[in-house]
């Protein structure tokens, strides 16, 4: 469960950073390009995918009861 949440907080900061970048004209030629509804949703993506992240890097491993 740890390296699947800091995975996935991983992937949608790359997603997120992409759409961000896009929305703020960054990489020119794309529909997203200077678009702010991108730049919000790149932002609220990347944000999630930190708290995913670290909450995946803080997570403590549950040792099973005998």
């Amino acid at each position: 469960m740890k390296v699947f949440l800091i995975v996935v907080g991983i992937v949608l900061i790359l997603v997120g950073g992409v759409c961000f970048f896009q929305g703020i004209s960054v990489p020119p030629g794309s529909f997203m390009t200077g678009s702010s509804t991108w730049e919000g949703i790149g932002l609220v993506t990347a944000v999630a995918g930190a708290l995913l992240a670290i909450v995946g890097i803080f997570l403590k491993k549950r040792v099973p009861k005998k």
